[in-house]
């Protein structure tokens, strides 16, 4: 039996030069470096419709808390740097000094699911986010259908709690960030752009 082939590990300094140096997203996961996948109109539509709607709930209600888009980083671990759709951070927004440029204390992510992450971000992706000490909420939202899932898990608890919506009439209550969103302002003119 031959000897498997050493993987080449990219320092953090290497990573963020080949990602400035390139036309898309890149994630780093302990010394490897993935493209992210391209997005579609509807993905982009459904991930900017869900931010705002979680933005403009916290600014309502006067919390301190701060939306992220999928320009920023989620730092999972000191080498473990992805990008979500959305996340949400309350309090001051703490990173790692090898990594300024991502945030490691997210309470809330969101997740456009698509036919080629919808498994990795269901299991691999969420998985790893598990590990972030503040994390306690994970929203899946459909782009193929009207579905959105939630798991959530209170503080000093075990087991998450899932509960999903598909009805537009629905409304979401994200207990992470005490706020509530409802369906139709997350599908708001899905039915016009669905391009899938």
């Amino acid at each position: 039996m031959g000897e498997a082939a050493l993987k080449y590990k990219y320092s953090i300094e290497d990573y963020l030069e080949m990602e400035a140096n390139s036309l898309e997203k890149l994630e780093y996961h302990n010394g490897e470096i993935f493209a992210m996948a391209d997005g579609t109109l509807n993905h982009s539509l459904l991930s900017s419709n869900i931010g705002r709607c979680i933005s403009n709930s916290i600014i309502a209600k006067r919390k301190t808390c701060r939306t992220y888009n999928s320009d920023a980083k989620i730092a999972i671990s000191e080498e473990k740097f992805v990008y979500s759709d959305s996340f949400v951070v309350c309090g001051k927004t703490e990173v790692f000094p090898e990594m300024p440029q991502a945030a490691k204390n997210p309470i809330l992510i969101v997740e456009v699911l698509s036919d080629s992450t919808a498994l990795y971000d269901r299991q691999g992706k969420f998985q790893a986010y598990q590990t972030i000490d503040s994390f306690r909420e994970y929203v899946l939202v459909s782009q193929n259908e009207i579905l959105v899932e939630v798991f959530f898990k209170p503080e000093n608890a075990v087991f998450w709690q899932y509960r999903s919506y598909n009805k537009l009439e629905d409304v979401i209550e994200l207990k992470s960030v005490d706020v509530e969103i409802s369906l139709n302002d997350i599908y708001l003119d899905w039915e016009n752009a669905n391009l899938s």
